[in-house]
């Protein structure tokens, strides 16, 4: 127990290709060129950026989140180009529950690159590992193919179907829910 994470210094992860950093204000011409691509924010619930303001906005909120202690956002860096191409961490950290949810973004520039696979096993370790959790979610919307591949990937399981639970950009969103639990973690690393 004595290794917990305690939210008190945000961690650096490294992956062998990317480092994964805590948001700094040279990163929000990244963040605002990822979140402006329309592809990328498809199945967001937001509209693409349209100023570098919103990219600083939304580092307040990786901020704020980490201060609250209801989540981490790492800043994917691509080591070899030195620039941001993704985030992703946890949001809804419930301590008393031993449970999260997983979110991520990449550039479409990087997509089909076993990026995200990579960086989330880190991610996923580090929950399991540092945080202590029990169970990892993350809920996507259906038609979001492509992230629903990556948890099939990840040995993640869906759960169910949450329908009409979220309204998005003016209209009512179904969302799958994934899962891996600690034990089928354990259980995946033994083998």
């Amino acid at each position: 127990m004595s290794d917990l994470f305690a939210f008190e210094q945000f961690p650096q992860l490294e992956t062998s290709r990317f480092v994964l950093r805590q948001a700094q204000p040279e990163d929000s011409h990244d963040l605002y060129e990822l979140y402006a691509d329309e592809a990328v924010v498809e199945y967001m619930p937001f509209t693409p950026f349209t100023s570098v303001d919103e990219a600083l906005d939304e580092m307040k909120w990786y901020t704020r989140i980490f201060a609250e202690q209801s989540g981490l956002r790492w800043m994917i860096e691509d080591r070899e180009h030195t620039k941001v191409i993704g985030t992703c961490g946890f949001l809804g950290y419930e301590q008393e529950h031993h449970r999260a949810e997983l979110g991520y973004d990449l550039s479409s520039a990087y997509w089909g690159k076993g990026i995200m696979k990579e960086v989330a096993l880190r991610i996923i370790q580090f929950g399991f590992e540092q945080m202590e959790l029990n169970k990892i979610e993350a809920k996507i919307e259906p038609k979001n193919q492509a992230s629903i591949r990556l948890m099939e990937k990840l040995e993640f399981v869906q759960e169910g179907l949450l329908r009409q639970h979220e309204y998005e950009n003016g209209k009512y969103v179904d969302l799958a829910v994934f899962a891996l639990l600690q034990s089928e973690y354990v259980a995946k690393t033994k083998s």
